[in-house]
């Protein structure tokens, strides 16, 4: 689906992609429903159904999925230089832009592509967090404010500190695993406003909608 730009002052969303007109989107695409804030920078990623973005977010060679919930200042695969080189400065990289060659350097950048971050559904990510490259992050986690998160984590887990590290499990696992296998983010539009306002009660909830 294609963005669309439209002024974002009462936000009210329709299937069609919200799209702050300062943030700059490249090569990427976001699902039915979703919200992009302001002053975002997205490369060649996936924001599925339902995702939005606050301010001042970077997102780089990322695949998120559905309803996730992405705060301000956050920043999703900061790409790497090549500190190999003489200088890791993007001049040997960007040679375009120098005016050093008729072509940039497309190994770096098809490293960068190699090493995304996969995010799950129904993610939370608290204020200014990074997620670091190749990082994988399971449906239904929380990453806490400021956090720096090098290795996977896992889904319906609490994650915090620098580096990131376990805090606790956001449910019990016999629980967290319910709720994989009712997947209720791929419930179509219709049933999500049927079953509207039982997502407010877990235990009703899963009675009803668990095998």
């Amino acid at each position: 689906m294609n963005f669309i730009h439209q002024p974002n002052k009462e936000k009210i969303l329709s299937p069609e992609p919200l799209v702050h007109h300062t943030s700059h989107i490249t090569n990427s695409y976001a699902g039915n429903w979703t919200s992009i804030g302001p002053y975002n920078e997205i490369v060649e990623s996936k924001l599925d159904d339902y995702t939005y973005t606050m301010d001042d977010v970077t997102i780089n060679y990322a695949e998120i999925g559905k309803y996730c919930s992405i705060a301000s200042h956050v920043c999703i695969n900061p790409v790497n230089h090549p500190m190999d080189r003489v200088t890791q400065h993007h001049m040997t990289y960007r040679r375009i832009s120098y005016r050093l060659a008729e072509t940039d350097d497309e190994e770096i950048f098809s490293w960068r592509r190699l090493n995304r971050v996969t995010i799950g559904h129904d993610v939370w990510i608290g204020h200014g967090a990074i997620i670091m490259k190749g990082v994988k992050i399971g449906t239904g986690a929380v990453i806490a404010s400021g956090a720096v998160v090098t290795k996977d984590v896992e889904p319906y887990t609490i994650v915090a500190g620098v580096p990131a590290k376990l805090i606790k499990d956001r449910f019990s696992r016999e629980i967290a695993d319910k709720l994989q296998q009712i997947a209720w983010w791929n419930w179509p539009r219709n049933i999500i406003e049927e079953r509207f306002y039982e997502f407010n009660d877990l235990e009703t909830f899963l009675k009803k909608y668990g095998q």
